[in-house]
């Protein structure tokens, strides 16, 4: 099996960010973007999606963590997808359920090459250390484009913080699942023979 992995840096008046991923890691991780709360999610996300994750960041901050928390799911959207390439051989489709003591967390993706999302959640807070809570759907939204994957998600409970973790780690959990390697498959998994 070829090696999935990628590195992509992106270079803007606002942020400059550089993620490296390896879809067939153990977890490993480092990552300093500069908002607490983002390194956490991301730190998450590797742990629970197996992936060993670099992810380097440094934005705007002197403004606000716009910038950052939404170039950061661009730029791992991008890693993501280069690293997948034509994604053959792939599951394709993956989903989970993450429990996070109140709160219950849902994800389910299709790596089909056609970028959508459907999000579900209603917060209680607008800021959770230094990540407001709506940019917790705009990340999402940014990664599944640059992804070029369907992303539905939905989360219940009462702690904010709880539920955006359960969302992070079900989506580190339905990546591995819908990247991992079907033994069985050969090909790309598309009735079309191609994923758009």
């Amino acid at each position: 099996m070829n090696e999935r992995t990628a590195t992509i840096q992106r270079n803007t008046s606002e942020t400059v960010i550089q993620i490296t991923i390896n879809l067939d890691g153990q977890g490993q991780h480092q990552v300093n973007t500069g908002v607490g709360f983002l390194d956490h999610m991301l730190i998450a996300l590797a742990v629970h999606g197996l992936f060993d994750l670099s992810v380097q960041a440094s934005g705007d901050l002197h403004i606000d963590s716009h910038h950052t928390i939404e170039d950061a799911g661009i730029v791992l959207g991008q890693v993501i997808n280069e690293a997948a390439a034509d994604r053959r051989g792939i599951a394709r489709m993956g989903h989970a359920y993450v429990p996070m003591d109140e709160a219950l967390g849902f994800v389910a993706l299709d790596l089909s090459g056609r970028p959508y999302t459907l999000f579900q959640a209603e917060w209680s807070t607008q800021v959770i250390g230094q990540f407001p809570t709506d940019l917790v759907q705009h990340f999402f939204e940014s990664l599944a484009v640059h992804a070029r994957l369907t992303l539905h998600a939905r989360v219940e409970g009462r702690n904010d913080h709880h539920k955006a973790e359960a969302l992070f780690k079900a989506l580190g959990r339905a990546l591995r699942m819908s990247l991992s390697i079907d033994p069985r498959r050969s090909d790309i998994p598309s009735t079309k023979g191609i994923l758009v």
